[in-house]
């Protein structure tokens, strides 16, 4: 099942998803009939120019959603909260599939709307996934913070372009199930999603308000591409550094640029994104795929395991041996 739609602002993802499948809407939730599935959709208007779209389904076949860019620039951005335990998919341009995150899909996305993607929601997978609709001038006087780093001075500025990720902590994971688990059966529900929205995008901009501030680099749809297939070569092989001379070679771009769109993009550079990735996979080997430590050392590329050691101890404040017992 395929759901096409161009990014405007008046855009209503669930009135189409809803003629997409024959259902109709109730209260501005649809539920997803027993034949495709389970669960539902549900919007909440907080204005005209902030909103809520919340995403907890599993289909029974696969769900492409491609979003291609408006056609004119406006005001309104996005703000996408994944928090999968499957994993999904996401491309840019038509390319090749690339694996949103190794082994979590929790992840944040933000971005405009005159960027395409198109995410792929594997069939008979739990689909966990919230996008605020906010306007660039809603959200800087929601934010009011009187001196912004080059990150957040970007996204509050209006008809700019750009995409950022952000990984996502428990504490926004906790907020999001909360919010996907009221039942919106007061007079006060939205009310308190209001307030949990809030907070959640404090935690967010607490996270982005960090980052370098350097000079921003306009991003475009080939940008972005080239930037997720580089993630995705990063992501494919954790045993071995990369080599920004041959990655920069792959992305047709000059070293220097390469570096700042993706530290720009993800938040740091990409060796030490590569390194916080591979020690994320280190907790994924050791918790849930029960290897030792050993064992997950060596598949991640270390041949001395004291450096993996203390990789692990800088990264998570002990050592993989005490994690994996406390764990």
């Amino acid at each position: 099942m395929i759901l096409r739609f161009t990014a405007s602002p008046h855009f209503d993802f669930i009135t189409q998803f809803a003629g997409l499948i024959g259902m109709p809407i109730k209260d501005n939730l649809l539920e997803i009939p027993k034949s495709m599935g389970q669960g539902f959709v549900r919007k909440i208007i907080f204005d005209d120019d902030f909103r809520l779209l919340m995403h907890q389904y599993t289909l029974k076949e696969d769900f492409i959603i491609q979003r291609n860019p408006t056609l004119n620039r406006n005001d309104f951005l996005s703000i996408f909260f994944y928090n999968n335990e499957q994993s999904l998919e996401m491309k840019y341009n038509e390319e090749k599939n690339i694996p949103f995150s190794q082994n979590s899909n929790s992840a944040v996305q933000v971005t405009t709307n005159d960027l395409s993607s198109t995410v792929r929601f594997p069939a008979n997978t739990q689909t966990q996934y919230m996008v605020i609709g906010i306007t660039a001038s809603r959200l800087k006087t929601l934010l009011s913070i009187e001196h912004v780093n080059s990150t957040i001075k970007t996204i509050t500025t209006e008809k700019a372009s750009f995409l950022f990720f952000e990984s996502m902590d428990a504490e926004m994971k906790l907020l999001l199930k909360n919010i996907a688990n009221t039942t919106m059966t007061d007079a006060l529900s939205d009310f308190y999603i209001r307030i949990k929205v809030l907070e959640l995008l404090y935690l967010l901009f607490r996270r982005l308000s960090i980052r370098e501030n350097k000079s921003y680099r306009a991003i475009n749809n080939t940008d972005a591409e080239k930037l997720m297939m580089i993630r995705n070569e990063i992501l494919n092989d954790l045993s071995s550094a990369p080599v920004l001379n041959e990655l920069a070679q792959m992305a047709a771009m000059s070293e220097t640029k390469l570096n700042q769109l993706f530290k720009q993009t993800f938040g740091d550079s990409i060796y030490n994104y590569f390194q916080k990735v591979r020690m994320e996979e280190a907790v994924f080997l050791l918790k849930q795929a029960n290897r030792s430590v050993s064992e997950a050392g060596y598949e991640l590329g270390f041949s001395n395991l004291s450096h993996f050691s203390r990789l692990f101890k800088k990264h998570y404040g002990m050592t993989p041996k005490k994690y994996s017992t406390n764990g």
